[in-house]
C-alpha cells in the first residue's frame, strides 16, 4: 500500500528519492519522509511531514539533505495516525539505522513489549518501528547490517517490504520482501529500490523483481540477491518496454482524465496483439490446452473494480462458452469452504498483481488442485509468478487511484479468453467467432465517438453535482456496469452511491427515490431493454432525476427522459466497453466541480497490499 524508494549512487539522493516518491504517491499520501546518509558528518539526516509529498518537498527546499544514498517513503496509514511521528523513515535508539516499510507486522505488540524490557525506546505508534529496533538489537560486534536484518526478519509475522540504511555501512542499501512488492532498478554506477516500476523509470529500464522471502544488498556498482535463509540467488534484469512519458499527465489536468482518454488506443493495441487472422492468440498463457478443454467450471476472484470486471466476465464466458462461472470478492473467497478441484479454473484479476487478498485466495485455491490463470497489468508481479498462466492486459502504468483504463483492459482479456475457450472447446465454429471479432474491432472507434462528446457529458455532470446521492441501475451484462459507475462516483467525489440490478429496484431501493436523488439508468439496446424502460417509468412516477445512457437513435427514451447520453449501437455483449466511458466521465466531472482531489482521493491507495 505504501510507497518505498531507495537509492545508492553518485547523484544527490534527495533529488532522486523525491522524484521517485512523486511517481509513487498513488500508493499512499497520508505522510512522507526521506533519510539520507551524510558521510561528511557521519550521521543520517531525516525529514518527514504529514500530508502529501508537496509538503515534504517544501521542507526540503528550506533544509536540503546532502548525501548520495538514502531511502524514502509515502505512507498509507495502518497502525498509528498519519502524523509526523508515525511517518517513515523510522530510526533506532542511536539514530544509526533508518528504515522504511510497507506491510503489516502482526506480532509487533509482543515484539515491542520484549524490546522495551530490553531498554529500547519507541517514539511512534507504528508496527514498523519494531523492525528497526530488532535490527539495532542484532547489529552488534562483528555482525554486518545484512546479517542483523536477516535475523530480525526471521522474527516477524505478517507482510513486509523494507529498505534499510546505516551510517556504520554508508555504502550499503538493503531491501527485503515478504507479501509486499519490491523491485530493484539497475543503473550504471547506481542502483535503486522501489515498490513499483514508475519510481525508477526516469533513471533506468532495467528491473529485477524480488521474489517472496528474498533480500538484496545494493552498492553503487553491484547487487547481491539471496533468500532470507541466506542462499544466493541469480536473476537477470528484465527490460521495461514503456517509458516515463506514459506515467506523466501529458497536458491533461488529471491522470484520471488522461487514462479515460487512453482507452481506445489501448483496446486498438490489444486487438492487434491478440487477434492473428481470425483467431485469438495468447503467447504468455502457459496452461496446456488439453487441461483447459477439461475445465468444468470457472471461479473468478478479485477486489474492487477488478471484481466488477470479473462480474462482467461471468456474463461473457457463460454467454460465449457455456461454462458455469462463479465470482467472489477475494477477501470472502479466501475464508469460505471452497468447492474446488483439478477441473476448476480460478481466474484472478488484479491491476497491480500485488493485491493481498487475491494473492491469498489463489494460494488457497491451489491447495485443492485448481489451475490459476491471472489477468494482470504488471509484468513480474507476485500474482503472475504464483499463477499457472497469465493474460497481461498491457494497459501501461495507471497512476490515477480510481481505476479506468485497467478496467476496460480487463474486460478485453475476458472477451479474448471467452473466444479462445469457445474455439478450443468446440462451442462456437471459427466462422462465428470471426464475425464476433469483427464487431469487437469496431469498439475503439465507437469509444472515440463517445469521447468527442466529453464537453456535453461534463455539462450534464456539473448540473447534478449538488445532489446528495446517486443510484445506478443496470441489467444483465450491464448490471456490473452500474456497480462500477457507483464505485467511481464514491471513490472520487465522496457522494454516496449505490449500484443495483434494475430488477431489484422494487425490492428496496425504490424507497430512496425522490427529487433530491439522481438515478443513472444504463439502457442501451439489449434483450432486456423494455424491462429497463419500465424501471425508468417507475422512477419518473416518483420524481427521480434520471440520467439515461442509451443507444443512438433511441426515440422511445427521448420522450420520457430529458438527460440522455448516447452511445453507438453495438452487440449487447460488448456494450460494457462503451457504457463505462460516460460513467467514468460523469464521476470525474462531478468530482472536479466539487473541488475533490481526483487522482488521490482521501483514504484510498492504488494497490491494497495489506489485508
Amino acid at each position: 500500500m505504501c510507497g518505498i524508494v531507495g537509492y545508492i549512487g553518485n547523484r544527490s539522493a534527495q533529488d532522486v528519492l523525491l522524484g521517485g516518491l512523486k511517481r509513487l504517491e498513488y500508493r499512499g499520501y497520508d505522510s512522507s519522509g526521506i533519510s539520507v546518509i551524510n558521510s561528511d558528518d557521519s550521521k543520517i539526516s531525516t525529514q518527514k511531514s504529514p500530508g502529501k509529498i508537496a509538503l515534504l518537498e517544501s521542507l526540503l527546499k528550506k533544509k536540503p539533505l546532502s548525501g548520495t544514498a538514502g531511502i524514502a517513503h509515502s505512507r498509507w496509514a495502518t497502525h498509528g495516525a498519519p502524523n509526523h511521528i508515525n511517518a517513515h523513515p523510522h530510526a533506532d535508539c542511536k539514530k544509526e539505522i533508518s528504515l522504511v516499510h510497507n506491510g503489516i507486522i502482526e506480532n509487533y505488540e509482543s515484539l515491542k513489549t520484549s524490546l522495551i524490557k530490553e531498554g529500547h525506546h519507541f517514539l511512534s505508534q507504528t508496527d514498523t518501528e519494531v523492525i528497526v529496533h530488532l535490527i539495532e538489537k542484532f547489529y552488534k560486534n562483528n555482525t554486518s547490517l545484512e546479517e542483523a536484518v536477516r535475523k530480525s526478519l526471521k522474527l516477524l509475522v505478517g507482510s513486509f517490504a523494507i529498505g534499510v540504511i546505516s551510517i556504520r555501512e554508508p555504502d550499503t542499501l538493503i531491501g527485503a520482501r515478504l507479501g509486499s512488492p519490491l523491485i530493484i532498478g539497475v543503473g550504471k554506477d547506481e542502483n535503486f529500490l522501489a515498490s513499483d516500476v514508475p519510481a525508477v523509470l526516469e533513471s533506468t529500464k532495467e528491473v529485477i523483481f524480488l521474489e517472496e522471502n528474498e533480500m538484496v544488498v545494493l552498492n553503487r556498482d553491484s547487487l547481491r540477491i539471496s533468500s532470507l535463509s541466506g542462499k544466493e540467488v541469480s536473476r537477470d534484469p528484465v527490460r521495461i518496454s514503456w517509458d516515463i512519458a506514459q506515467a506523466q499527465k501529458q497536458g491533461y489536468k488529471h491522470f484520471m482524465l488522461k487514462e479515460i482518454n487512453e482507452q481506445p488506443k489501448i483496446i486498438e493495441n490489444l486487438l492487434k496483439l491478440r487477434i492473428k487472422g481470425e483467431r485469438v492468440i495468447f503467447e504468455e498463457q502457459k496452461i496446456p490446452e488439453e487441461k483447459l478443454k477439461k475445465i468444468k467450471n470457472i471461479s473468478i476472484v478479485a477486489c474492487g473494480t477488478a471484481y466488477h470486471a470479473g462480474l462482467v466476465g461471468k456474463y461473457i464466458i457463460e454467454s460465449i462458452c457455456s461454462i458455469p462461472v462463479s465470482v467472489d470478492v477475494s477477501s470472502e473467497f479466501r475464508y469460505r469452504n471452497l468447492l474446488l478441484d483439478k477441473d476448476t479454473l480460478v481466474i484472478a484479476v488484479s491491476q497491480s498483481g500485488e493485491t493481498a487478498d487475491t494473492l491469498a485466495g489463489i494460494k488457497e485455491a491451489k491447495k485443492y488442485g485448481a489451475r490459476v490463470l491471472s489477468i494482470c497489468n504488471v509484468l513480474g508481479s507476485s500474482l503472475t509468478r504464483e499463477s499457472d498462466g497469465v493474460i497481461y492486459t498491457h494497459a501501461g502504468p495507471e497512476m490515477g487511484v480510481a481505476s479506468t483504463k485497467a478496467y476496460t483492459a480487463q474486460l478485453m482479456a475476458f472477451y479474448f479468453l471467452a473466444f479462445y475457450l469457445a474455439e478450443l472447446r468446440g462451442v462456437l465454429p471459427r466462422k462465428k467467432i470471426a464475425q464476433e471479432l469483427i464487431e469487437l474491432k469496431k469498439i475503439p472507434h465507437q469509444q472515440k465517438d463517445i469521447l468527442k462528446n466529453q464537453a456535453a457529458i461534463a455539462t450534464l455532470a456539473r448540473r447534478h453535482s449538488h445532489l446528495g446521492s446517486f443510484l445506478y441501475l443496470g441489467r444483465h451484462v450491464n448490471f456490473p456496469s452500474a456497480l462500477e459507475g457507483a464505485l467511481k462516483l464514491k471513490e472520487i467525489s465522496y457522494i454516496p452511491a449505490e449500484g443495483y440490478a434494475a430488477g431489484e429496484m422494487k425490492h428496496g431501493p425504490i424507497a430512496l427515490i425522490d427529487e433530491y436523488r439522481a438515478v443513472v439508468c444504463i439502457s442501451p439496446d439489449s434483450h432486456v431493454y423494455e424491462k429497463m424502460v419500465s424501471n425508468i417509468q417507475e422512477i419518473r412516477a416518483r420524481q427521480g432525476k434520471i440520467i439515461a445512457i442509451a443507444s443512438l437513435g433511441d426515440e422511445k427514451l427521448k420522450e420520457q427522459v430529458k438527460e440522455i447520453i448516447y452511445i453507438p449501437k453495438c452487440p449487447e455483449i460488448f456494450s460494457p466497453l462503451l457504457v463505462v466511458l460516460p460513467l467514468q466521465l460523469i464521476a470525474y466531472h462531478i468530482a472536479v466541480k466539487r473541488g475533490c482531489d481526483v487522482d488521490q482521493p482521501r483514504n484510498l491507495a492504488k494497490s491494497v497490499t495489506v489485508e
